[in-house]
């Protein structure tokens, strides 16, 4: 076993988990090594941009605090810990750095603190209140039509009254300087605005760390409701109520040593939901659909052939592989849709050879994926997944399709316009983001921001949705464009129904909602509050005898391996036969949550009104240690991912709340 610690430089972009999944899984997954390594010869700073593009924050109630993924691949958290001893989850703080280019677009190095005096200004804006109610995407024309959206929070009348009571902005923030902010409270540098003309409401806080790269804080978490007996009563939309996710842009105004001024091309960043299995990535992530977005736009080039099937292709099935332990429906696929295991390693060496005499087997492997270009169906294909067109039951769109471009990868694969490198680990290893040559480094940040995130069902999903499939919202590839044409006060108006042709097409008066963006207008078309629609959508059970079809797995897990049962898995005095069976049986990520105690009569509201409070005390799914002694049972792996730190679900006993530890910083 290697250590998952370290990456190999041809590695650290291959965008999933290096470590094995099981023995003897194959140790790591190189990269094909595309930037130039070595320095630029013009070394005159042309463009300055801030990295990455799209940042991600994750909300948590504890006052520890981890920093995002930077380095694709690795967990965040090394030891797998993402709660602190209180039960309480951690917050998964982005931080964002400025590099400079020359006029090729050469990567000539990253300015900090002792380059120049860099000013950071934030603007981030919860809007959900004053946007309309999610019913569908409205991008997906006649195959799944869009249905025209309400307003939410309709009592509320007039567009001055509206953005006063129902947008939380706090405003543009700065900070300039070194190591500010270090624990992540200190008021001087909140975000707080106002809901409701009386509610509070911190979207984050912000700080830098030594080298003056700024770091974003999210929020804790927290929903409430300004009306009194206001219940949930709807995944999305639900009047009266706010909670702190949040967007906006990320700007960098830097002043070289010796006087030059120049402004960094803006980032953004997008505050969510925390991640429960953080080192299992979605099928198809928000890095695979914002690509899709560059290559039709023509920003970057589709990878030509012979494709490194270490680089596009081996991460296609490894992630479906993961995805074995946070979803019944595809640990149970090589019965119900006839394929074999991703995750072992003679059917992976299969698939890796690119000969002649493999490609009816490659072709065989190949039609049990949905095509994204075709009208029928698909119901029992790969992935076993939910799509954007769940309304609609004769949909094309009602099981999830791939990323086309990943589609196209597939194509050339099963033709055999590959070259078999999966044995290929000769590169030296990475220990840290510092050791990655400076020209990757820009990429490096964009793939760990946006991989972790899941690429769809946008229905409207976990973390963003689908109007980021769309170039109208970019300046370039992965950087959302900052309005210039909306008004201050964030409010969007865009009549009594928000229509397909409306949200593309705008009125005579607004522009549309698929154009360069304003704070808040990405985390806009979310559930609100986030954990009704985050815990409510994860399977939708169909009257068949099918494993039931699963929303976004990797980030908020189905079926999982609970601690209790692999405690019994790695106890040698349990009987052989017992620590099989324990080990193969999964139980619900979200059992108790609908039914708590002897409340035999709780229903679908219920569950959604104790999430509110309960969405904390969910367990997360990490990787730990197989068993290794010598009476170990041949059919358990030595390496597992176990759901860990899971809470009391019981609200009547109430939150325990000791005094809390000093703050603490885990880097």
């Amino acid at each position: 076993m290697t250590d998952s610690k370290h990456v190999k430089r041809r590695d650290f972009l291959a965008g999933m988990s290096l470590a094995p999944l099981v023995t003897p899984w194959i140790a790591r997954a190189a990269y094909a090594q595309d930037a130039r390594a070595t320095a630029p010869t013009d070394t005159a700073i042309a463009r300055l941009a801030v990295y990455p593009p799209l940042g991600i924050s994750r909300v948590g109630n504890s006052a520890e605090w981890f920093l995002a993924p930077e380095i694709p691949g690795l967990p965040a958290v090394r030891d797998g810990r993402y709660k602190d001893g209180l039960q309480r989850v951690k917050k998964q703080v982005q931080r964002f750095r400025v590099y400079a280019f020359n006029k090729a677009g050469e990567v000539i190095r990253e300015i900090t603190a002792m380059d120049a005096k860099i000013e950071w200004t934030v603007h981030v804006a919860n809007t959900k209140a004053a946007w309309y109610g999610f019913n569908n995407p409205l991008d997906n024309a006649d195959v799944a039509p869009g249905l025209p959206g309400q307003r939410r929070n309709q009592a509320v009348v007039g567009t001055d009254t509206r953005a006063k009571q129902l947008v939380i902005d706090p405003g543009p923030k700065s900070v300039t300087g070194t190591g500010l902010n270090p624990h992540g409270n200190d008021p001087a540098y909140a975000m707080t605005g106002k809901f409701w003309h009386k509610l509070d409401v911190t979207l984050g806080h912000l700080g830098t760390d030594d080298a003056g790269r700024l770091l974003v804080f999210p929020g804790n978490g927290v929903s409430r409701s300004a009306v009194d007996d206001n219940p949930i009563t709807n995944f999305s939309d639900n009047d009266g109520w706010q909670d702190d996710w949040c967007d906006g842009v990320v700007q960098a105004k830097v002043t070289l040593n010796g006087g030059a001024a120049m402004t960094a091309d803006n980032g953004w960043v997008a505050c969510c939901g925390p991640h429960f299995a953080p080192e299992i990535y979605p099928f198809v992530s928000l890095y695979e659909v914002l690509t899709d977005v560059a290559i039709d736009a023509n920003w970057i080039a589709a990878p030509t052939t012979p494709l490194s099937f270490r680089k596009y292709i081996y991460p296609f099935f490894r992630r479906l592989a993961l995805m074995d332990w946070v979803a019944a429906a595809q640990n149970l696929s090589a019965g119900w849709i006839g394929v074999g295991s991703f995750g072992d390693p003679a059917f992976m060496a299969r698939l890796a050879d690119p000969r002649p005499e493999n490609k009816p087997f490659r072709e065989q492997i190949f039609a049990l994926f949905r095509n994204p270009n075709s009208n029928d169906l698909q119901q029992f294909k790969l992935p076993y997944m939910l799509g954007d067109g769940i309304n609609y039951s004769d949909s094309p769109v009602r099981w999830y399709r791939i990323a086309k471009q990943q589609y196209q990868v597939l194509t050339q694969w099963a033709d055999g316009a590959f070259v078999n490198d999966l044995g290929d680990g000769s590169q030296p290893e990475i220990p840290d983001f510092g050791k990655i040559p400076i020209a990757e480094q820009p990429d490096a940040l964009t793939r760990a921001a946006l991989e972790p995130c899941s690429g769809g069902a946008f229905h409207p999903g976990v973390e963003l949705t689908w109007p980021l499939r769309h170039k109208e919202l970019y300046s370039g590839p992965y950087r959302i464009a900052l309005s210039d044409k909306r008004s201050s006060d964030l409010i969007q108006d865009l009549g009594l129904l928000l229509t397909p042709e409306r949200a593309f097409a705008g009125t005579a008066t607004t522009p549309p909602a698929i154009a360069p963006q304003m704070p808040g207008d990405l985390t806009r078309w979310m559930g609100l509050p986030w954990q009704c629609d985050a815990f409510s959508c994860q399977q939708v059970v169909f009257s068949n005898d099918f494993p039931n079809a699963t929303w976004w797995p990797a980030s908020l897990p189905i079926d999982i391996l609970p601690e209790a049962f692999y405690k019994v898995v790695m106890d040698p005095a349990q009987p052989a036969d017992q620590r099989v069976k324990f080990f193969q049986n999964r139980v619900a990520w979200s059992r108790g949550v609908a039914g708590i105690g002897y409340h035999a009569e709780a229903s679908y509201n219920d569950g959604l009104n104790q999430m509110i409070y309960l969405w904390d005390r969910m367990g997360f799914v990490v990787r730990r240690p197989g068993p290794t002694d010598p009476d170990r049972p041949p059919s358990v792996p030595k390496e597992m991912f176990v759901e860990v730190d899971r809470g009391s679900m019981d609200l009547s006993s109430g939150p325990v709340v000791p005094k809390p530890p000093p703050h603490k910083v885990i880097r």
